[in-house]
């Protein structure tokens, strides 16, 4: 009796579940796939906007960084790994140190050169994040605190805090009607010259104004901690002026000059190597394929102890490749194997490409340039672009050079991660992309990133899941009659194991048992 008893109950129970199907109309498929589809739309959007902001997948990040603790993930500040830990923090501090911001030492004329570009394109080639550095270099080098002391010096002290262009151009002109001031020459250069011509004799002024303040400051040094600071201060506008009437030289076809002019300044202040003078020497040279002196140059400053920069990288290998690169041949290569000297050439390349991925992009003109920032960021997308803005007529010269390049470029894309293992250099910073959307006028240009990052996981799972319900309600709403036979054969074949496991357990069961379970 309880036997047929649970028989009757497990038919009632498998009667009802069809009689639900059976009322299922086609607009409930409808609205279900629908709905499904809305939503998976709105996660998708949401994770390709946080994926693109942020370079990850919000729904990854979240499960590593909260669920996995929940279900017992390994902690990495744990103190079992304290030797890991260390050096990734080790790591972490190079990787800080790498992503500082510098000045870029041939960045263009503000008045003569950015502002042109956008009276022609109406485009801002510079961001605010860059102005704003350069108003924080300005204040740093030319003032002090003795600059009240002064009035000229103190019109000026507040005119490099203006935000506005045109205020600070007039402050400019309010200090030189008090006093010849070498800072406001150094202003009107900068930002209000329309040519490198006019911008050149008001520096040319601004070098007979602070020469003056030099000396004067000079002699009275030892006196205390505030002549200490204003010659420091002197020092900074002296060494700025001659590397821009240097800079202006060269713009306006006088090389020689511009080189002659470099030369001394690094031997009158060769402590003062914040400017990176030798790189608008290595520029100069190498436009006056004076390739001797550029190795010179380079013997000096390409050293283990040093910074390094894409300038001093490539061009290194710029003059590897010169020795090889006119009679480089990919195909002879691989029949008879590289010389000593091609393979010191691709070793150059290799080292150069590694410390910033960029540049090949640029040199070889599969992306567009645009003008450079006035700040870069080393082994970033800035730093490849202030490089090949000015380099990639030095490359053109060298017969067969940018062929090698490409080459050993494409090898080197070819290597499974070549950035993270760090061969020559430390582990490629991750933190680049970030502070070269700062840098960079993202309006216009695209920031190159490199490696590639691939979609996450759940933006393609999303992906797949949004076009497959939205095609389901699609069919739904055009063949309603067809698709609820299919849904409530899928239905029906999804829930066929659930009836054979309840067949399977009553049949096992006692039927007393199965009975009072039935009743529950």
């Amino acid at each position: 009796m309880w036997s047929g008893r649970g028989e009757t109950s497990a038919l009632l129970q498998g009667m009802e579940v069809s009689m639900f199907l059976n009322t299922l109309t086609p607009k409930f498929y409808v609205a279900l796939t629908g709905t499904s589809s809305l939503i998976s739309g709105l996660i998708l959007i949401f994770e390709w906007w946080y994926f693109r902001k942020y370079g990850t997948s919000f729904i990854e990040q979240v499960s590593v960084s909260h669920l996995r603790p929940l279900l017992g993930g390994v902690d990495s500040s744990t103190p079992s790994n304290s030797n890991s830990t260390n050096g990734e923090a080790d790591s972490s501090r190079q990787s800080v140190s790498e992503c500082k911001v510098w000045r870029n030492p041939l960045n263009l004329f503000r008045g003569a050169e950015y502002n042109r570009y956008t009276w022609v394109t109406g485009r801002e080639p510079l961001t605010y994040y860059d102005m704003n550095l350069s108003a924080q270099d300005h204040q740093t080098f030319f003032t002090c605190d003795s600059d009240h002391l002064r009035p000229a010096d103190a019109i000026m002290q507040k005119a490099w805090r203006e935000r506005n262009p045109q205020a600070r151009i007039s402050a400019a002109h309010e200090a030189l009607e008090l006093e010849d001031c070498a800072t406001a020459y150094i202003l009107l250069a900068e930002e209000e010259a329309t040519t490198i011509m006019e911008a050149e004799r008001l520096f040319k002024q601004a070098l007979k104004a602070g020469e003056s303040c030099y000396r004067r400051s000079q002699q009275l040094q030892h006196h205390g901690t505030q002549y200490e600071a204003q010659h420091r201060r002197d020092t900074n506008v002296l060494v700025y002026i001659k590397r821009r009437l240097a800079m202006c030289s060269r713009k306006l076809g006088r090389t020689r000059e511009a080189v002659k002019m470099m030369r001394d300044l690094m031997k009158e202040f060769p402590l003062l190597s914040m400017f990176n003078i030798h790189e608008n020497l290595l520029e100069s040279l190498l436009e006056l394929q004076n390739y001797a002196d550029v190795q010179a140059v380079l013997a000096k400053y390409d050293d283990i102890s040093l910074p390094k920069s894409a300038t001093i990288c490539y061009t290194a290998a710029l003059l590897k490749a010169r020795a090889v690169s006119d009679k480089f041949s990919p195909e002879a290569a691989s029949r008879r194997g590289l010389s000593t000297a091609e393979m010191n050439a691709v070793e150059a390349i290799h080292r150069a490409v590694e410390f910033n991925p960029h540049v090949p992009k640029y040199l070889l003109e599969m992306k567009s340039l645009i003008l450079p920032p006035e700040h870069i960021l080393k082994r970033g997308d800035s730093e490849a672009i202030a490089y090949a803005f000015f380099h990639l007529q030095h490359w053109k010269r060298v017969e067969g050079a940018l062929n090698l390049l490409h080459c050993t470029w494409e090898a080197f894309r070819m290597i499974p991660y070549p950035l993270e293992k760090g061969h020559l250099f430390y582990p490629y910073p991750i933190c680049t992309e970030t502070a070269d959307r700062e840098l960079l006028p993202t309006v216009f240009h695209e920031v190159s990133v490199y490696p590639k990052k691939e979609l996450p996981f759940f933006i393609l799972f999303t992906a797949g899941l949004c076009s497959f319900t939205a095609m389901l309600a699609l069919l739904t709403h055009q063949f309603p009659e067809l698709m609820g036979v299919f849904a409530k054969a899928f239905l029906s074949t999804l829930f066929a194991p659930l009836n054979f496991i309840m067949e399977k357990v009553e049949s096992i069961l006692p039927s007393s048992l199965w009975h009072q379970l039935t009743r529950i």
